[in-house]
């Protein structure tokens, strides 16, 4: 051994031995049985060197989990715990690596190891952190070991690259694959999962969204493999969500190609400042190795293109406005022309309604924030369209493309030329500065500097090819404008064609709207440019308010006014023969003309003739209350009609005011000034 057993005191003895057991991976707990064995028997090693069996502990919470990081390693953090406690007399282990891969994580232990007065015993011997020499060597063994570490992961990373390069490297398929009997990648054999897996493209080509093809599947399962666990390998069906749909049009394996290199793993620091690996997926321009037709493929490699270059349209959270469900045709295109922001299309009361959401913001809101229904600019845009999109400027556009299209082709391979020059300069520096004798220090510096030089070319030409491909506006498929040459108003007008069909024929044509307005103006400004970069504005005005747009025609109201004798049945009839409608446009009824009374104040026709008096009218006159004379009524003492309104008239002649009058006199009920009205008799 190289460090004695000396260091063992009895106050070591007094407390723990932890013993930590941990395996990398599971595949090594259950092959590796011999390693883990020997670790185990560390317990055994303990009471041999003096501890009392019931003060060693077992820490083997690890197994199977990498060393690499303790931020997952619940084993490791328990014998941390314990020894910054001062509960360990010594910590076990079979190699000091097994209690840490990362250096950071291992000088930590051992630094607590030293202020708690720990051992660490290994496989060579006992280690006293508070000795110089020992910590020498702890430290030496923790440095071999990463460096043992990189080395292994080096060698094992150009032997999976190497065989990546042959299209040999086996990894797991996704669903709709299997590996034959020779180890070629075939399509699955079962139907079943050949039929969704296609179903699944098809769905996509018709829908344009990945949502669209999770609704498509709604009612229908979809078949998801097993990496792992007691399933490994096995299909299940289950519900096809929207990750699942993502995954397979963006994976190149359906396309047919072999590809390796798609993603790699990156260490960052999480806001618990804890660190962890996680994995970033890498540009397609970055992959390592692109075999295409290396197996049958669901898809051809240019649709799998496609698609791709689709999804990309489709995600918002990079700036895209895809055209999607609703009524308003400009959803996403639409700028307030106040802030320069996109307007969100809102539904108050069903209507849709571009709105800045900005103008409710303090820091951002501006005095002419402002929203506005999407009918009135969505019909004076598409009008606008329509006119202009001729056969004749059709064809001019597509000469336009043509024109722009070999003009971009050209700029663009300039700019690759230039990179490619400059990282050539960039290669001729570097080979001379690594032919130069390392002693000969006065040249050796101008060619490095010369090689820096040359490396920031090379930075420069691909920043400019960049910022180039950033402010380029795609131009618009050739298809999409061949397609507007047909009978582009027969087409929008048609009922078949759905408001995503517009949305697409207008962004053919459209790039973006703005929309002006001040505070109590009537009118719209709606700025329209055009994919080809000519701009157009256009003036719309406001729709009234409903409390106006609703209001009854004034040539009604005056119809009203002049006939206010006749019934309202008889009104009715009139307006409608006179073609006069209410403020929503419809016909009038006996309620509506009733309401235009009670709005305008034109007082109601008579209903009864001159004797004829209401029940408050007789109240009034006999000197008692209203409810006296429907007494009178409901017990036959008074006679009382009652018309079409349900309102009663009672024929009030002199004969029956006497008999009123009377009859009041002898009741000793009614108050006395009525009984003096009737006994002097006045009228």
């Amino acid at each position: 051994m190289m460090c004695s057993q000396n260091a063992i005191a009895p106050r070591h003895l007094e407390r723990l031995a932890l013993v930590y057991v941990r395996q990398s991976t599971l595949m090594q707990v259950r092959t590796h049985t011999e390693s883990t064995g020997r670790q185990y028997a560390q317990a055994e090693r303990a009471a041999a060197l003096g501890w009392d069996a019931s003060k060693v502990v077992t820490i083997d919470a690890d197994l199977g989990l990498s060393g690499q990081s303790a931020a997952n390693r619940t084993g490791f953090k328990e014998l941390v715990a314990r020894v910054c406690v001062g509960e360990v007399g010594a910590v076990f282990g079979l190699e000091v690596s097994r209690l840490a891969r990362s250096s950071a994580d291992l000088q930590r232990l051992l630094e607590f190891c030293n202020i708690s007065d720990t051992l660490i015993v290994d496989a060579d011997g006992v280690y006293d952190l508070r000795n110089f020499n020992d910590r020498v060597i702890l430290g030496f063994k923790s440095t071999m070991a990463e460096a043992e570490l990189h080395v292994l992961a080096g060698r094992l990373q150009e032997s999976k690259r190497a065989a990546a390069a042959r299209g040999a490297l086996r990894f797991p398929l996704p669903v709709g694959y299997v590996f034959d009997d020779d180890g070629q990648t075939v399509c699955d054999p079962d139907d079943g999962i050949r039929a969704a897996v296609s179903d699944l493209f098809a769905a996509f080509d018709t829908a344009g969204s990945a949502y669209g093809v999770v609704r498509a599947f709604r009612e229908r399962p979809f078949p998801r493999r097993a990496y792992g666990g007691t399933w490994a390998g096995d299909v299940r069906w289950g519900r096809l969500t929207h990750g699942r749909v993502l995954g397979v049009l963006s994976n190149p394996t359906y396309a047919g190609a072999y590809v390796f290199g798609r993603s790699y793993s990156r260490r960052v620091v999480d806001a618990e400042k804890t660190i962890r690996t996680r994995t970033v997926e890498r540009p397609r321009s970055e992959w390592s190795v692109v075999i295409q037709g290396h197996h049958p493929g669901y898809i051809t490699w240019e649709r799998f293109l496609a698609n791709e270059h689709r999804l990309a349209a489709n995600d918002t959270r990079r700036g895209a406005r895809p055209p999607r469900e609703g009524t308003a045709l400009l959803q996403g295109i639409v700028l307030c022309g106040s802030c320069g922001r996109i307007m969100s299309v809102t539904y108050p009361a069903g209507k849709a309604t571009y709105d800045c959401a900005h103008s409710r913001s303090d820091d951002v809101a501006t005095p002419r924030c402002r929203s506005v229904q999407a009918a009135i600019v969505d019909r004076v845009v598409a009008e606008r369209v329509l006119a202009l999109v001729t056969p004749d400027a059709i064809r001019a556009s597509l000469a336009a493309v043509d024109e722009v299209t070999e003009r971009v082709a050209r700029d663009t391979r300039a700019l690759a030329l230039r990179v490619e020059r400059a990282r050539y300069e960039a290669a001729r520096a570097e080979r001379a500065f690594h032919c130069c004798e390392p002693e000969n220090r006065l040249v050796a510096r101008t060619l490095e500097q010369r090689w820096e030089t040359k490396l920031h070319e090379v930075a420069d030409a691909e920043a400019a090819v960049a910022t180039a491909q950033a402010a380029r506006r795609p131009v618009p498929p050739r298809a999409d404008l061949e397609a507007l040459a047909a009978d582009l108003p027969g087409l929008w007008h048609m009922g078949t064609t759905s408001d995503r069909d517009r949305k697409r024929l207008l962004r053919a044509v459209v790039a973006d709207v703005t929309l002006r307005s001040m505070r109590g103006d009537e009118q719209v400004r709606v700025g329209i440019r055009w994919q080809s970069g000519a701009t157009d504005e256009l003036t719309v005005r406001r729709p009234p308010p409903a409390s106006i747009a609703r209001r009854t025609p004034p040539a009604a109201v005056e119809f009203v006014r002049r006939r206010s004798d006749e019934h309202d049945e008889e009104l009715v009839t009139l307006l409608n023969h006179a073609g006069l409608v209410t403020g929503t446009r419809r016909p009038f009824d006996v309620k509506a003309v009733r309401w235009l009374r009670h709005v305008y104040g034109i007082p109601p026709a008579p209903r009864h003739a001159a004797c004829e008096m209401t029940v408050a009218e007789v109240a009034q006159a006999v000197g008692v209350a209203a409810d006296v004379i429907y007494y009178w009524i409901e017990h036959g003492q008074l006679s009382a009609r009652r018309d079409d309104r349900g309102r009663l008239y009672i024929a009030f002649s002199a004969d029956v005011r006497e008999a009123c009058l009377q009859r009041v006199a002898r009741s000793s009920h009614l108050n006395s000034r009525t009984r003096e009205l009737a006994a002097g008799g006045v009228v």
